[in-house]
């Protein structure tokens, strides 16, 4: 399994960012697929998932109704679209998938990604 993912850069507050995470060896359509963050200095923290049992979503608090997270099963991609970004959502922005149904931790998640970077000028 291998999770790839682009698109991290830099963009001024306000700006928007699109993240992708290209998946090989699993099939997004059958995983949970989540999108956490690890800002300089602290610990890693969830900002998004999409459940393949009953295909919902769930989002942290910190990003709900400026971050979307969507899928392209026939690119096999999941991405994160990001609007209205705040220098606090500067961090490190990593990919990951579990077979879990419904995962209540960042633990239960087996696969990950390299990660992206994405920075906010204010």
């Amino acid at each position: 399994v291998q999770l790839v993912e682009s698109g991290g850069g830099l963009v001024q507050a306000g700006g928007s960012l699109r993240v992708s995470c290209a998946a090989s060896g699993l099939t997004i359509g059958s995983y949970t697929m989540g999108w956490f963050r690890r800002a300089p200095g602290k610990e890693r923290e969830f900002v998004a998932v999409w459940y393949w049992s009953g295909d919902s979503t769930y989002y942290a608090d910190s990003v709900k109704g400026r971050f979307t997270i969507s899928r392209d099963n026939a690119r096999n991609t999941v991405y994160l679209q990001m609007n209205a970004l705040k220098p606090e959502d500067t961090a490190v922005y990593y990919c990951a998938a579990t077979s879990r149904a419904r995962p209540n931790a960042a633990a239960e998640f087996p696969f990950w990604g390299q990660g992206t970077q994405v920075t906010v000028s204010s």
